[in-house]
């Protein structure tokens, strides 16, 4: 006990002694001593470059612009810095009037965005960001000048989120490059964006982008604060900040969305949810989300509804399969063998003759195998990979089955869930340990045991918030008006409200009553135009 009021008081004086952000150095008149407050805070890094040169206005100043290579674009210093200030600058007589700093800002400059402070850490922070920081002799104040130009990634599309007949475009690992794409798809000047930066370390900038008028205020408020209270030293990843903002961090179910295409980031936004982006990393998180999102997918509204509908509930199907086929396997062949035919009870007994493990340790095994093929396909190289997790699948379980260490309906069981369980794959995490979980109690107490599990599961599940937001719904509790896109999805002209517990402050998304007109009533109806009455 005393220890661990020590080790609380020892966590709790780190917490009061954690850093805060200094003030920092001012700035002098002097140059050299300008520079040499950058060398001290940025070192002798050979990336860090220094580009003197002498300003010729009221008399020759000696200049420098300093910026890191590779984080900017050095056509731009070029032709709307260096340019201006070397070539420009002499050829006619400038008439400087007040301050020489802002004198060149107005006159000379040719960036778009310039900055003016006489702070250490703002223009040290606008330097590691890519900026480049203009010093002149005599001026305590520098320009923070943007310059931005590193190595990006093309669009490409997502490698976990295809579809087949959607856009093939996702997120980059450019924070600009993705708010930009978001723009392409909701030009509504109500979609707004707010950047803030979170890492003491790392500095990474994060930006939320909700549509004003569809959203909950209080929705904004809430991830604005989550997000204002983190501490820490980097924020490397979109799930660095899932995992500090989820509102049940214990909880193996995800209470924050991830997608890497603008077009599920669109609909999200435009139902009332927000977006987080995170610069350096191409995957978005949305939130509040919901249970039933994980069986939706973007080609659900790019193909006929009545296939979708179908569609969707082969997902269902896969989902409790992956999680409950081998739980049921071992429950049925260790304590409820009446529930199989007779025929199959004795071909399946024929197989299991001599195998010398228990149903369940032949499952959980198999399980194991099957993950770690699956762990070493997704690491190793893609050719390599996949010739791994396919000819070590087949090897690997004809060799079992023939040294007689596992059965073979043991083998097709666990195929049929692996298959099952790729079919889900936002859902594929929680569908392990699940899966696990269950086959164990099915191996204590069988079919109550699977029972218990899922009871205990769906108290677990409604229990759950999302950002206030109860995490089955719109099913429970139960919402009338959201089930046009839960078990089956309806036309899109008949989907006329957004959800009720997401985007209920502005619930009317489209006009009522646009379902398309029957030829029989449009039967009888003169579609020509009048100019041809004319002729």
């Amino acid at each position: 006990m005393i220890r661990f009021l020590l080790r609380k008081f020892g966590l709790a004086h780190l917490r009061k002694e954690s850093p805060s952000t200094p003030e920092g150095k001012l700035l002098h008149s002097d140059l050299e001593e300008n520079l040499a407050l950058f060398r001290e805070e940025l070192g002798n890094s050979p990336d860090v470059i220094i580009r003197r040169f002498t300003l010729n206005l009221r008399n020759e100043l000696k200049s420098a612009v300093l910026f890191i290579d590779g984080l900017i674009d050095q056509q731009v210093i070029y032709d709307s810095i260096l340019y201006p200030l070397m070539i420009e600058a002499k050829k006619e007589k400038w008439a400087v009037k007040g301050h020489l700093i802002d004198f060149i800002e107005d006159n000379l400059l040719t960036v778009g965005g310039v900055d003016k402070d006489d702070r250490m850490p703002g223009l040290v922070a606008a330097v590691l960001a890519g900026d480049s920081v203009l010093l002149v002799d005599g001026c305590d104040q520098a320009l923070a000048i943007s310059t931005k130009g590193w190595e990006k990634r093309s669009i490409t599309e997502p490698d976990t989120e295809q579809t087949i007949k959607g856009p093939r475009e996702g997120f980059t690992e450019n924070i600009r490059t993705n708010t930009a794409m978001l723009r392409r798809k909701i030009a509504d000047p109500g979609l707004k964006f707010e950047q803030m930066k979170i890492g003491e370390r790392t500095r990474t900038k994060v930006s939320i982008a909700y549509v004003k008028g569809i959203v909950n205020e209080k929705l904004v408020e809430e991830v604005r604060r989550r997000l204002k209270r983190i501490n820490t030293d980097m924020v490397l990843d979109a799930n660095y900040l899932s995992e500090f903002i989820s509102d049940a961090p214990f909880s193996p179910f995800p209470t924050v969305a991830f997608t890497e295409r603008p077009d599920v980031t669109a609909a999200k936004l435009l139902e009332g949810r927000v977006a987080i982006f995170v610069d350096g990393t191409p995957v978005v998180n949305t939130a509040p989300t919901l249970f039933i999102e994980s069986f939706q997918n973007p080609d659900d509204y790019n193909f006929h509804f009545l296939f979708a509908t179908m569609i969707r509930w082969i997902r269902y199907l896969a989902f409790f399969l992956g999680i409950l086929l081998p739980a049921f396997f071992v429950a049925l062949t260790t304590y409820h063998q009446e529930l199989i035919p007779t025929p199959l009870l004795i071909s399946m007994a024929a197989a299991m003759e001599g195998v010398p493990f228990p149903i369940v340790i032949e499952v959980v095994a198999m399980g194991a195998v099957f993950e770690i093929l699956r762990e070493a396909g997704v690491r190793l190289a893609r050719p390599i990979g996949q010739t791994i997790s396919i000819v070590g699948a087949l090897v690997i379980g004809q060799a079992t089955v023939a040294a007689g260490l596992v059965a073979a309906p043991t083998v097709i069981v666990i195929a049929l869930t692996a298959i099952a369980s790729f079919v889900v794959p936002t859902q594929q995490e929680i569908g392990i340990i699940l899966r696990l979980g269950l086959t164990f109690l099915a191996g204590i107490l069988g079919a109550y045991g699977i029972l218990v599990g899922l009871l205990l599961t769906l108290i677990h599940l409604t229990s759950l918030r999302s950002f206030g937001v109860p995490y089955l719904s719109p099913v429970i509790p139960l919402s009338i008006e959201d089930q046009k896109d839960v078990i089956v999805r309806t036309p899109l002209w008949a989907m006329w409200t957004r959800p009720r517990s997401i985007g209920w402050p502005r619930p009317i998304r489209q006009g009522f009553g646009q379902s398309p007109t029957s030829p029989e009533e449009t039967a009888g109806k003169d579609w020509s135009r009048p100019d041809d009455k004319k002729g």
